[in-house]
């Protein structure tokens, strides 16, 4: 065994070619121009590459901000999607207040009443709060046409209340402060 060992070892040396480095011929001016040419290849590669990475990071920019601003967009519209609803409630607490105002006006014992009344005002107003519609204040403050929507101009009754709010015919209300309702206010000239 050890003999077919040896002897496949001096088969294999045998065939075996020997390389003479004399017989290599020099790098050809063709070949190098070849390199040359591949060189720039790799070049404009690397160029090319470097390009689709710089619109890849901004594509990828874009998106995020898309992402970003459709997500404000929508807790926008959460935000506000119960506007009508809150809206068509507003003609009651204008009933309820009016029913209040009459109530103090009479002189007959109507406590129950009175207080059964106020219980709804004060729930209907406590909903409100809750769903972020607050009352738009336009006692003695200055005319806004931002909030407030004049209905009528009387003479101010004394100089200071030139330009400013006299009475409220109708309260305002703003929905996480968008304006939903204007006062309509009677102002002093």
């Amino acid at each position: 065994m050890e003999k077919n060992k040896k002897g496949q070892e001096d088969e294999k040396i045998d065939n075996k070619e020997i390389i003479n480095t004399e017989e290599i011929p020099e790098i050809t001016e063709k070949a190098a121009d070849e390199l040359e040419t591949d060189a720039d290849k790799v070049s404009d590669l690397e160029k090319k590459c470097k390009t689709l990475e710089n619109d890849y990071v901004r594509l990828f920019a874009e998106f995020d901000n898309y992402r970003k601003r459709t997500l404000k967009e929508k807790s926008e519209l959460i935000k506000t999607a119960g506007e009508s609803i809150l809206t068509n409630i507003l003609p009651l607490i204008d009933d309820f207040e009016r029913a209040l105002k009459v109530m103090e006006d009479t002189h007959e014992d109507l406590t129950t009443l009175k207080e059964g009344v106020e219980l709804i005002y004060s729930k209907f107003i406590s909903f409100l709060n809750q769903n972020g519609v607050k009352a738009i204040e336009t006692e003695g403050k200055d005319f806004d046409t931002e909030f407030h929507d004049a209905v009528t101009t009387i003479p101010a009754p004394s100089e200071k209340m030139k330009g400013k709010v006299i009475d409220s015919i109708q309260k305002g209300y703003t929905l996480h402060d968008k304006v939903i309702r204007f006062s309509k206010v009677v102002i002093g000239e």
